[in-house]
């Protein structure tokens, strides 16, 4: 009850938000008719279709985000049909004349309609529905605690019922705008009989929020534009409520600090494991057959750096401790669409030499069994099944071993080898442990979904073609395109031969996670540091003494291993084929 409370509160902030403005004009094109028959089920509908892509847009598949595209395309016709009606009665007819045949009355006949009491409240119905695929509340901490608690539990009723409550919200401070509002025009028409001019100006308003909706306006200009956050607002309501703050979001994890000793505790018990869509070097396995067993969950997936970075360890554990009760399951979540392809998991495990169990947890299920958040994570079972520690992200691999030997030692093992030295282990290439005195630069995403400090002019334009530019000169962390490419909601896809990426970074290393063409043809590529050639000395170990390379794989290809002094670059890589597809850059 009381985060729908929040999420209704939280709708209701969204009429004072910049991304409520291009559906203002559809709701009060409607304000000077019936409520009940005309404003009252346009609200309705576009709740109802906010909540029903919302909650679709919460599992997170692709073809929910290409469904959601076309849908949005069709809502933008149809809002354009509308006011072109609007603006010129007479040819409402013609214009329309194909919704008409499926009972769409989008037209000025809808005054008839309602007039007449003939459809008025379904007329409104399907522009609220039109409306609502447009609508684009902005996403501010209140709606981000429903969508994370999707991300994290799945979507199930209680998600789309919060998301219905925020949509509520919304309506209701569209209705009293509306309410207000249409006292306003009444007045106007009554006294100066402004009727067919403000008719014709809503309809010239209208055409401007589609314009601004096609062309990405009104997440962009009409924000800046903004004198006026909710954000603030709303994250005071979650700060004033105890325990309505959401968990984090899945990320990655980088090195954790160590804990000191403590009596391990019991934190849950293993979950089934029945949720994985296939199993690789093992055939299924289940809670009931580990019992006897001191039990490593590893959390990972394979275009991890913080994963890779801390595999080494889990492979130096099974091999030292197998033999005495211990079991490591891989758990491969993937982030990435290419990483539910179990082709790909199978040869990135064959590469990576991962000889134990791997379970596929394409659909999140075990991912969501244990609650988890992070890649890497590492979760420690004692031989009567219990979780009895865990470790989220990288380092404190001494910790994590000892926990490991403790829980070995309640099982009956009491001739155990030595412990590992981390400080011994031999780290080549990705595996190298990060140079955290010098790591001032983010894991960014490159994808319109989660892009931050992108600074090519104009902005990205996300899912068409466009000609992007690089800046002259980026700030630390920003980062731009050069050349046609297209950007979805997971990586930039490059149309053209010639493309660049550039980043200004701080890192010892640097990461790129790529992918071929789509068909699976290589693609070459040149890195370039500060404008001239990368030298040899700084080559990754994707990258030849020349600074050339090729993308032949979809994983994390390591460019830059500066050698000498860490210092600050402009990183650019450019492609010399059509085709590649650029996800996230990581650094270490």
């Amino acid at each position: 009850m009381l985060l729908l409370l929040l999420a209704y509160l939280g709708g209701v902030l969204t009429l004072l938000s910049p991304c409520i403005l291009p559906v203002l004009p559809f709701v009060f094109a409607r304000a000077d008719r019936p409520f009940l028959r005309s404003t009252l089920p346009l609200l309705l509908g576009m709740a109802l279709t906010f909540t029903l892509v919302a909650s679709l847009a919460a599992v997170g598949s692709q073809w929910v985000a290409q469904a959601n595209q076309i849908g949005r395309w069709i809502a933008l016709l149809l809002m354009a049909l509308f006011a072109v009606a609007l603006l010129w009665p007479a040819l409402a007819d013609h214009l329309l004349a194909p919704l008409q045949r499926v009972g769409a009355r989008l037209s000025a006949r809808a005054d008839a309609a309602d007039a007449a009491g003939r459809g008025g409240a379904w007329t409104s119905l399907l522009i609220g529905i039109a409306t609502g695929l447009l609508w684009a509340p902005c996403a501010g901490p209140i709606l981000g605690l429903v969508l994370t608690g999707a991300a994290l539990h799945g979507a199930s009723a209680s998600t789309s019922t919060l998301l219905l409550a925020y949509a509520l919200g919304a309506i209701t401070a569209l209705a009293l705008a509306v309410w207000i509002g249409g006292r306003v025009f009444r007045a106007l028409q009554a006294r100066l009989g402004l009727g067919n001019l403000l008719r014709r100006v809503l309809g010239v308003a209208a055409l401007l929020a589609v314009v601004a909706i096609a062309l990405g306006w009104d997440t962009g200009l009409l924000t800046r534009l903004s004198t006026v956050s909710t954000a603030r607002i709303e994250q005071g309501l979650l700060d004033a409520v105890p325990g309505a703050q959401p968990s984090a979001p899945p990320m990655m994890m980088g090195p954790a600090t160590a804990g000191s000793e403590a009596p391990l505790p019991v934190e849950g018990t293993l979950p089934a494991l029945d949720g994985a869509t296939g199993w690789l070097n093992s055939p299924p396995l289940d809670a009931a057959q580990l019992r006897g067993k001191v039990v490593l969950i590893d959390f990972w997936t394979y275009s991890c750096i913080n994963c890779l970075r801390a595999m080494p360890f889990v492979h130096e554990w099974q091999r030292r401790y197998r033999d005495h009760g211990l079991v490591v399951i891989g758990v491969h979540t993937p982030e990435f669409a290419f990483e539910r392809d179990p082709r790909n998991v199978m040869k990135a495990v064959q590469q990576l030499k991962v000889d134990y169990p791997v379970a596929l947890d394409n659909q999140y299920a075990i991912w969501r069994a244990f609650n988890n958040r992070y890649w890497p994570a590492h979760y420690f079972v004692d031989a009567q099944g219990n979780i009895r520690g865990h470790q989220f992200g990288e380092g404190n691999y001494a910790r994590s071993e000892q926990v490991i030997r403790r829980l070995l030692a309640e099982a009956g093992q009491t001739r155990l080898p030595p412990p590992a030295d981390p400080a011994a282990a031999d780290l080549k290439g990705v595996a190298a442990q990060a140079d955290m005195g010098n790591l001032r630069s983010p894991e960014t995403y490159l994808g319109h979904a989660r892009a931050e400090q992108f600074a090519s002019p104009g902005g990205q334009r996300a899912d068409t073609a466009f000609d992007y530019a690089l800046p002259p000169a980026l700030a630390l962390n920003q980062w731009g395109l050069s050349g046609r490419w297209i950007i979805d909601d997971e990586a930039a896809r490059l149309q053209q031969p010639g493309g660049r990426i550039a980043f200004q970074f701080h890192a010892r290393d640097l990461h790129l996670v790529l992918a071929p063409r789509q068909d699976g043809t290589p693609v070459r590529f040149r890195v370039w540091l500060d404008g001239r050639p990368l030298p040899a000395a700084d080559a990754g170990s994707d990258v030849g003494s020349d600074g050339s390379g090729v993308i032949d794989e979809h994983r994390l290809y390591q460019l830059v291993r500066q050698r000498g002094a860490v210092a600050p670059h402009r990183f650019e890589i450019e492609f010399l084929d059509a085709g590649a597809q650029a996800y996230a850059f990581t650094f270490g």
